[in-house]
């Protein structure tokens, strides 16, 4: 038994149970996309979040106490995605990453976007051209100490 072993269960209970991220961030008590990267592995749940979890998804004690350990995170099984829309992620990151890079740093000097202080918030918006993804990332700016 190992963390991906448990995402494994939590998907399949999930399609089983015919439940949305939605649903089950409500009864969680955080946002869809916390739980999101939680159920998938990718974060570490408080007892009470884990106990939640148990019951969502018929979890045992062993499982339900890897939900509560930090997980190791990075999620992606090769440096350059495959899937279509991880990918185009990683095509954003190629073609605008020195824009972002050069913005933040004009804005705010030398430092980092933390992933650590950080929220997402992803919605659709309609559009008569065809619907839009709407991602909003915010982290907290850290800059770089002299010493």
């Amino acid at each position: 038994m190992n963390r991906n072993d448990v995402t494994e269960k939590i998907i399949t209970a999930k399609v089983k149970g015919n439940m949305t991220w939605g649903e089950i961030a409500t009864r969680i008590g955080q946002s869809k996309e916390w739980t999101t990267a939680a159920m998938l592995g990718q974060m570490t749940l408080t007892a009470q979040q884990a106990a939640v979890a148990r019951e969502l998804f018929d979890l045992t004690d062993e499982e339900t106490a890897w939900l509560q350990i930090v997980p190791y995170k990075g999620s992606l099984q090769t440096a350059v995605p495959t899937d279509p829309l991880i990918y185009r992620w990683y095509e954003i990151v190629n073609v605008y990453g020195t824009t972002i890079k050069e913005l933040i740093h004009e804005e705010f000097g030398d430092g980092i976007m933390s992933a650590i202080d950080f929220s997402m918030d992803i919605q659709r918006e309609p559009n008569a051209n065809g619907d839009r993804v709407k991602v909003v990332l915010s982290g907290k700016f850290l800059p770089y100490k002299s010493y």
